[in-house]
């Protein structure tokens, strides 16, 4: 599977769970990572058969044969970016057989072993949890009871400090002017224009605010967002953008300055978000529709003898976005039951973009842009 393709895959994923879980206005602030979701989708399909296997392959978007193959390859690629760090843990009874080709599919050192003592055992996923992504998320979603057989975790931890901060006056907002007009544009979509501005991280992670017209859904804005950074949609830089108010938030104008060069002025608030998602909420958009149903087994390829069904899957999710830098991480896990000098003043083209109503964000790696993780600010 070449890099394009396990994007598109990926990003896929992001813009249909925006879709069917942000669809209403008047949605609130969340946060998600569908990149967080979508290597245990195709390690999960790989150990699957029936129609558990057909749901979870048209979840990740290809056969579970390419998904199983390229988990690892994503979760490595990721891993070795600057900024991101990302694991995957399994834990199973002593009792549970594995099928070995399933197992070889994970990371070396990702088994563990249940003790049978659920305090123990949540303490141990907890740490786990913790350790795996800086403290931001303490606790593994999915609890360890006595039905448990097996529990598939992915953590995903991003950190970065901008290239250029911003200024926090303690107004409430956030404030920087940069030369680079470029770094803010307006796609062309479906519903209209769509407002994108970029804050470039040091370590290569890049967050883009997302603005869209008042009447335009959460989840769509943030979907045209994923089409945009795919190439589905053009994107008009702020070079090019015509005087007035070409976009939402977004005016161009000649002003009085100081200098001849150009500006980009970027208005928007400092937040922190943090969201708890019940995957199963949303079963057939997870390809686990019929791998939740106990009534049968459903991943002979995991576990051949003993039958398996999904009995919870859920994400913890957090993302701070400040002055200085940016901050996120995600864990998922699913578990199987059976920021002048005076001088000349000058004419100079200014463009001010403001992101002060609600709004969304996918932070990416310049170098691979899977969309690693995306939310909605409500300020």
């Amino acid at each position: 599977m070449d890099d394009r393709t396990l994007v598109r895959a990926v990003n896929g994923l992001t813009a249909r769970w925006a879709r069917e879980a942000m669809g209403g206005s008047r949605t609130g602030a969340t946060v998600f990572s569908a990149a967080g979701v979508w290597p245990l989708l195709a390690l999960l399909a790989a150990g699957a058969a029936g129609p558990a296997r057909a749901e979870l392959e048209q979840a990740v978007g290809t056969d579970a044969a390419t998904a199983a193959g390229a988990s690892g390859p994503l979760l490595a690629r990721l891993d070795g970016m600057d900024g991101i760090d990302t694991a995957v843990g399994l834990w199973t009874r002593a009792t549970l057989p594995l099928v070995p080709g399933w197992l070889s599919l994970l990371p070396a050192g990702a088994h563990g072993r249940f003790t049978g003592d659920a305090a123990v055992d949540r303490k141990t996923l907890d740490a786990w949890a913790a350790d795996r992504t800086d403290g931001m998320i303490p606790r593994m979603p999915v609890a360890v009871d006595r039905d448990t057989l097996l529990l598939l975790a992915n953590a995903l931890a991003l950190r970065t400090d901008w290239a250029e901060p911003f200024r926090d006056h303690h107004t409430g907002r956030l404030f920087r002017s940069t030369p680079h007009l470029d770094m803010a544009g307006v796609a062309g979509t479906p519903f209209g224009p769509l407002t994108m501005a970029k804050v470039n991280g040091t370590s290569g992670l890049e967050v883009h605010l997302l603005l869209g017209p008042d009447h335009v859904a959460p989840g769509e804005v943030i979907a045209a967002g994923v089409g945009a950074l795919d190439g589905a949609y053009q994107v008009l830089p702020g070079n090019l953008l015509p005087y007035g108010r070409p976009g939402p938030g977004v005016t161009v104008e000649d002003v009085t300055s100081f200098s001849p060069a150009p500006a980009l002025d970027l208005t928007t608030v400092p937040f922190t978000i943090d969201a708890e998602h019940d995957l199963l909420e949303h079963d057939a958009l997870f390809g686990l529709r019929t791998a939740r149903n106990s009534g049968a087994g459903h991943f002979p390829g995991i576990s051949g003898p003993q039958p398996l069904a999904v009995g919870a899957a859920k994400q913890s999710a957090t993302a701070t976005f400040s002055a200085t830098g940016f901050r996120a991480a995600a864990v998922t896990a699913i578990s199987m039951i059976a920021g002048s000098a005076p001088g000349q003043a000058h004419q100079a083209r200014r463009v001010r973009v403001e992101f002060l109503r609600p709004f969304g964000f996918l932070a990416v790696h310049r170098r691979f842009p899977v969309v690693l993780v995306a939310g909605w600010v409500t300020p």
